[in-house]
C-alpha cells in the first residue's frame, strides 16, 4: 500500500514539474532586453551587451551568479513556506511554482555567462545546461536545430522524471502537519541552491572555454599584425 501512495505521488510530482518546466519555456521567460538592465543597474555589472561579460574576471562574474542563485533561492524558500502549509495537499501546485522560479534561475545564469536563448541551437543548449542541473545527462545526444521543438519536452520530460524521485524522498516530512510550512521552505531553498550551483558549473565551464578560444585567437591576430611586410 505504501509503495502504491509512492507510485502515485511520484507520478503527480512528476506531471507538476513537467508543467512547471513547460511553462517557465513557453510562457515565464526571462527577458533579456530587462536582465542586462538588471545587470548593469543592480549589479553594477560594466557592460552594453552579454557579449562584453567575455572582457570580466571570472571571478566578478561568479560572484554575480552566486548572488542571482541567492535571489532564487530567498524567492523559492518563501513561496515554499506559503504553501508549505497544505502539507502534501499544496505540493503539486508548489513544484509546479518551484521549478518556475529554478528554471528562471539557470536562464539569468545563462545570461551572466554571455549565453543568450534566441536561436534553437541556443535554447537547446539552455536546456542541456537544465538537465545538467537536475543530473540528466545528454550533452552527448544529437541535437538537430529543426527538431528542437521535440527535444525540449523530451528533455523537461526526463528532468522531471529524474527529479521526481528525489522529490518524493525529501517532500514525504511534508506530511507533518505543524512543520510543513518550514520543511516546505527548507526543501525549496535547498533544491534551488542545488540546481543552480549545478548550472552555474556547466556554463563557467563553457565560459572559460570561449574566453579561452577568444584569447588566443586575438594572440594569433596581434602576431600576424606585428610581422613585417615584405615589399616587393
Amino acid at each position: 500500500m505504501a509503495e502504491h501512495s509512492k507510485s502515485w505521488l511520484r507520478r503527480r510530482v512528476e506531471g507538476a514539474l513537467v508543467a512547471g518546466f513547460t511553462r517557465a519555456y513557453s510562457t515565464v521567460r526571462v527577458d533579456p532586453d530587462k536582465f542586462l538592465l538588471q545587470l548593469r543597474a543592480a549589479y553594477r555589472v560594466p557592460i552594453s551587451g552579454y557579449h562584453g561579460v567575455y572582457s570580466l574576471d571570472v571571478g566578478e562574474v561568479d560572484a554575480v551568479a552566486d548572488s542571482i542563485i541567492r535571489s532564487g533561492m530567498k524567492v523559492a524558500a518563501i513561496e515554499g513556506a506559503g504553501l508549505g502549509l497544505g502539507g502534501l495537499i499544496t505540493i503539486v501546485p508548489d513544484l509546479g511554482i518551484l521549478s518556475a522560479i529554478t528554471m528562471r534561475t539557470i536562464q539569468k545564469l545563462s545570461l551572466l555567462y554571455g549565453f543568450e536563448f534566441n536561436t534553437d541551437d541556443e535554447i537547446a543548449e539552455l536546456w542541456i545546461a537544465a538537465a545538467s542541473a537536475a543530473g540528466v545527462d545528454i550533452s552527448r545526444e544529437l541535437i538537430e536545430k529543426e527538431l528542437v521543438n521535440k527535444f525540449v519536452p523530451g528533455v523537461i520530460q526526463r528532468i522531471a522524471a529524474k527529479a521526481s524521485a528525489e522529490v518524493v524522498e525529501k517532500w514525504a516530512g511534508r506530511m507533518i502537519p505543524l512543520a510543513s510550512a518550514a520543511i516546505g521552505a527548507g526543501l525549496n531553498y535547498w533544491f534551488v541552491r542545488a540546481w543552480g550551483e549545478r548550472a552555474k558549473l556547466h556554463f563557467r565551464r563553457r565560459y572559460l572555454l570561449l574566453k579561452q578560444r577568444a584569447q588566443q585567437l586575438e594572440s594569433t591576430a596581434q602576431s600576424q599584425r606585428s610581422l613585417p611586410t615584405i615589399s616587393t
